[in-house]
């Protein structure tokens, strides 16, 4: 396993990367992600961190607002985040 998820550097642009303790600071990765992130990203916090500890921070966060606890919660249930994005050209 990497020893970061493969996020932006531009989610976390408060912090000096190159000291950044990513295990540590889960919270505070989850939660730019969640407010932020891509589809990307937001598989790479599931892979990386796991869903239960994307629940405990959506649980914990005084930042999230609600609606953005509500639709994480949803989507981490539902099949989009393994919905499969690929683009499938027509063959003509």
């Amino acid at each position: 396993m990497p020893n970061r998820p493969d996020i932006s550097d531009t989610l976390l642009w408060k912090y000096d990367l190159a000291t950044f303790h990513w295990d540590k600071s889960y919270k505070i990765v989850i939660e730019r992600v969640l407010e932020m992130g891509n589809l990307k990203e937001w598989r790479e916090i599931v892979t990386f961190y796991g869903k239960e500890k994307i629940v405990e921070t959506i649980e914990w966060s005084a930042q999230l607002r609600k609606k953005d606890k509500d639709f994480a919660r949803f989507f981490l249930n539902s099949e989009f985040l393994n919905a499969d994005y690929r683009c499938h050209a027509s063959s003509e």
